[in-house]
């Protein structure tokens, strides 16, 4: 696959059931929750169930969103059951998507994050896939998942392809499902990295300013499921609105100061002592 002159190109692998992971030292887990007080004590006792078979030693974030229906009360049980192994992030507010996603990745611990989102549409176990694809020679630094079959209402999907074509024409972004909610990261490969969104182009941001920072990303096909509780958010027209305004303002600098737009926003990770 072709790449823009000095960004690295982006690899597409085989799905999911192709991997065989083996157990990484260590792994953070997280989640983004707003109002999911339906789905998290299931996400967590999922989390607890397949994380042993992927990691020697993991932790589970659950990253509560300014929840209003319990979800952050929950998230606290779970916390206070599963000492040194759940934790609860709070945002006293509904700050957005891209929020939660920062808030997640500033809470790990570990030298590689995943997360899904907190709707149980991706199973935990399918990290694996993931973890196997990043242990190999070419040592990616990011693995994006891609839905093998969306499980979204059509408006969605719709919505999807548009912004897929959009971020191919206007980025050069060559990943097929930016926002597929299964991602790996090396915590390390985001240092440096300052991001302004904090609604859902926040992914998009990402992987935009990871690839133009020479980080290696490549995608890996898995399983999406139906939402079966709770309530979808991201068809939201303010949701979609907002991602619309922080995809041109990011596009209009990076054509006119593409130095200072790669350096714009929040380091996603703090600096960390050596």
């Amino acid at each position: 696959m072709s790449s823009p002159v000095g960004l690295p190109a982006l690899a597409t692998d085989a799905p999911a059931a192709g991997w065989a992971a083996r157990r990484v030292p260590a792994l953070s887990y997280f989640f983004p929750a707003h109002d999911e007080a339906e789905n998290i004590a299931a996400l967590v006792a999922e989390a607890l169930e397949a994380l042993p078979e992927l990691a020697e030693t993991f932790e589970v974030i659950a990253v509560d969103d300014g929840s209003r229906d319990g979800t952050g009360a929950i998230a606290d049980r779970l916390a206070a059951e599963h000492p040194g192994i759940v934790r609860a992030v709070h945002h006293e507010v509904n700050r957005g998507y891209g929020a939660a996603l920062r808030s997640g990745f500033r809470a790990a611990r570990h030298p590689l994050v995943g997360f899904t989102d907190g709707d149980r549409q991706f199973r935990v176990a399918d990290l694996a896939a993931l973890i196997a694809r990043m242990d190999t020679p070419d040592a990616p630094d990011v693995v994006v998942g891609y839905r093998l079959r969306r499980a979204d209402p059509l408006v969605r999907t719709v919505y999807a392809r548009l912004y897929r074509l959009a971020l191919r024409l206007f980025y050069g972004l060559p990943v097929r499902d930016v926002d597929c909610a299964c991602k790996l990261f090396r915590l390390d490969a985001l240092s440096g990295i300052r991001l302004e969104s904090g609604g859902a182009f926040l992914s998009a941001e990402l992987l935009i300013k990871m690839r133009a920072r020479g980080r290696r990303i490549v995608e890996v096909g898995v399983p999406h499921h139906p939402r079966t509780a709770g309530r979808a958010s991201g068809a939201n027209p303010r949701v979609v609105l907002r991602a619309v305004s922080d995809f041109w303002r990011l596009r209009l600098r990076l054509w006119f100061a593409r130095g200072t737009a790669l350096e714009r926003g929040e380091a996603v990770i703090e600096a960390r002592a050596a």
